[in-house]
């Protein structure tokens, strides 16, 4: 009994310790803005960038505490993030939002009672998990948010970049049919949001699948090709979105006289055509089919990234090693990517590389729960909210992706019309071509 106490204080204290090190993530963000920034909307679909200084505090207090005031008017204000579909942007102008110096004060003082709350009594470790991978996920979104900042309202934070190095020949895969368990038992001791449950077994026909998601080089194939101008390469939908936004290259990419610069965080440099190319859905969708391919399904994924020939499931790609340097770029370590074949230690069990980091891969599959699916009583909209229709699965991870969500039961999703993310693709076929 007294070692089950000690061990439960243990694990209380790694969770205390994990939301000091997701608080300091978010900080540093913050902090390479620019004073001038802070009202600024980088995308248009979002919220302004003084809402999530507020945010990230009301939504931990509004979760650790709830039914308890501590701002009625900032709880209120600051409580839920949106996503807009459809077109339905924000119109707020930055004036209608509170002083900086207010939500700072706002957000310090919920930090300091929250410590105070969490320090004298032990709270629930599902809703520490919860608030801590909430605020995970937002240093990633916050990222490619201030990604699309003019650089010169963002403070550079210099990085040796990775060598520019050979395109690796494409390679399609052969995956064996097999069986796999998707999603996350609830007798595992894991933390998993209420969209992973419950672990279900599907038998996956054979398929073929690319090595390497698909890099820069041959999405610009695609571009030059006239892709973007080709209307039977696209879902009406895409198409109209295409159309009417007049979508003609990756959000990631600006022309340069005749040639091609990628906007990185801090920098454009010349395209690095090793590096895979970050597109939304409705790009990858349409390069798969001038490619004669298709996007991999979600179990698909899953088959070829985490099975093997044993039809043992790997914990991760590449075993049961906990994820280090050699599996690719993740927690925040890295702001760009890398050739997609840099990380041959994280390959999976049927020879696929660039799994788990270097950028989420879009899938086939719309976002929609699992047979068993409950919502989280205390976060009832966190998932059921976009059980629409209008959104797609990503699994894998960013360089802006904390280790805790390279788990192989996470599933991301975005709606197909969105290229900010930090996403790419590799191809599939239902056979050998």
């Amino acid at each position: 009994m007294m070692f089950a106490a000690q061990d439960q204080v243990r694990s209380y204290r790694t969770l205390l310790d994990r939301l000091a090190q997701a608080r300091g993530e978010t900080d540093k963000l913050f902090a390479i803005l620019r004073p001038d920034s802070l009202y600024d909307r980088p995308i248009a679909e979002r919220h302004r960038i003084v809402f999530y200084i507020g945010h990230l505090e009301a939504f931990d207090w509004n979760l650790l505490r709830p039914g308890r005031s501590f701002d009625e008017s900032f709880d209120r204000l600051f409580a839920f993030g949106i996503d807009p579909v459809d077109g339905g942007l924000p119109s707020d102008q930055a004036s209608d939002w509170p002083a900086i110096e207010q939500v700072r004060r706002y957000g310090a003082d919920v930090r300091g009672a929250l410590d105070s709350l969490l320090e004298n009594g032990p709270v629930s470790e599902i809703l520490l998990n919860t608030a801590i991978e909430h605020r995970l996920m937002h240093a990633e979104t916050l990222a490619y948010m201030l990604h699309r900042l003019p650089l010169d309202k963002k403070i550079p934070q210099l990085q040796a970049r990775v060598p520019e190095r050979p395109q690796p020949r494409p390679e399609l895969l052969e995956i064996p049919e097999g069986c796999i368990t998707v999603g996350l038992s609830r007798n595992d001791s894991e933390f998993g949001w209420d969209n992973e449950y419950e672990a279900h077994p599907m038998h996956v026909p054979g398929f073929a699948i690319d090595r390497y998601k698909v890099t820069n080089r041959q999405f610009l194939e695609f571009l030059r090709a006239g892709g973007y101008q080709d209307r039977s390469l696209w879902a009406p939908a895409n198409w109209e979105w295409r159309s009417a936004q007049d979508i003609s290259r990756p959000a990631f990419w600006e022309r340069a006289g005749d040639s091609w610069h990628l906007r990185t965080m801090f920098d454009k440099v010349p395209l690095p055509l090793s590096w895979p190319a970050y597109v939304s859905h409705a790009e990858a969708a349409a390069y798969a089919r001038w490619a004669g391919k298709r996007l991999p399904t979600e179990a698909e994924w899953q088959r070829a990234t985490h099975g093997s020939n044993s039809g043992v499931e790997r914990r991760f790609p590449w075993g049961d090693e906990t994820p280090g340097p050699q599996h690719g770029y993740f927690d925040f370590e890295r702001w760009d990517p890398a050739p997609v074949d840099a990380f041959p230690s994280a390959r999976s069990a049927f020879g696929l590389d660039g799994l788990l980091a270097n950028g989420w891969e879009w899938t086939a599959t719309p976002f929609g729960p699992f047979e068993g699916f409950r919502t989280f009583p205390f976060y009832e909209g966190y998932s059921a909210n976009f059980f629409d229709g209008k959104h797609f699965v990503m699994k894998g991870g960013s360089p802006r992706t904390d280790r805790s969500m390279l788990r192989r039961s996470f599933r991301n999703w975005f709606q197909p019309h969105y290229p900010y993310v930090y996403a790419g693709f590799r191809c599939a076929s239902s056979g050998s071509q």
